[in-house]
């Protein structure tokens, strides 16, 4: 990233599972660990669009929105708790190619649709990354029961509440984001998922066990500058 960027997150949902920490780390770059939650590592798949991602400082008017699903996990280095992406799939192409060249995130372009329909996110992903395994995602969620914020839930607050995110440059360099937001606010949710294959095409068989999900409608963001990771682990 050249410079930071300000966006906003909106109709989110986190399909999340449990996975065998081991299965994780075999999919991590070295330096990082899974983190635990209850002694497992999860595996979680979020729907939502970006809106008004622009640099930082320019008028909300001048973003443009980026509609995306992302695969994760979760990780630790010195004790800071992170997010790892597997991928990323995002409409728009030239956000894509940025992403990549700059900030070493592993997009594919695809094509995304996100409707509202009476209290529910209608959500479908096609990728059409030119060279890229096929990824596919359709699923209807919608929140249920009443919000909560997601620091006063031992689970919602492990996969939500982070605040860094690291990524592997083709050269196997080890780059650091720091994000800049409010705290979470999120409902229970229900999800109906037609078809994924993003999992798999990253190395992941869909587990069977129910997923936990949860929704939130979103928060703005700020992102700071892709950071190399210093060899030492010292940020």
């Amino acid at each position: 990233m050249v410079v930071p960027l300000e966006m906003g997150w909106r109709h989110l949902l986190f399909e999340n599972w449990p996975v065998d920490p081991e299965v994780m780390d075999a999919h991590l770059p070295e330096s990082l660990s899974a983190d635990r939650h209850d002694g497992r590592a999860w595996l979680s798949v979020v729907p939502f669009t970006n809106v008004a991602v622009r640099p930082k400082g320019l008028p909300r008017p001048l973003g443009v929105r980026l509609p995306e699903v992302n695969v994760r996990t979760y990780v630790t280095r010195d004790g800071v708790p992170s997010v790892y992406f597997f991928s990323l799939d995002a409409q728009g192409l030239a956000s894509v190619v940025g992403a990549r060249l700059f900030h070493h995130l592993p997009y594919y372009y695809a094509r995304i649709a996100l409707e509202l329909s009476d209290g529910r996110v209608q959500f479908e992903s096609q990728r059409r990354h030119p060279g890229a395994r096929p990824g596919h995602y359709a699923a209807t969620y919608w929140p249920t029961g009443e919000p909560f914020a997601a620091p006063a839930n031992p689970l919602a607050a492990f996969l939500v509440e982070r605040y860094r995110f690291y990524t592997e440059a083709p050269d196997g360099t080890l780059h650091y984001t720091d994000v800049d937001h409010d705290t979470w606010t999120l409902y229970p949710a229900e999800a109906t998922v037609e078809t994924d294959t993003l999992s798999r095409a990253d190395g992941f068989a869909r587990p069977d066990a129910d997923p936990v999900y949860y929704y939130s409608p979103g928060l703005d963001v700020v992102a700071a500058r892709s950071r190399p990771a210093p060899e030492d682990g010292a940020t």
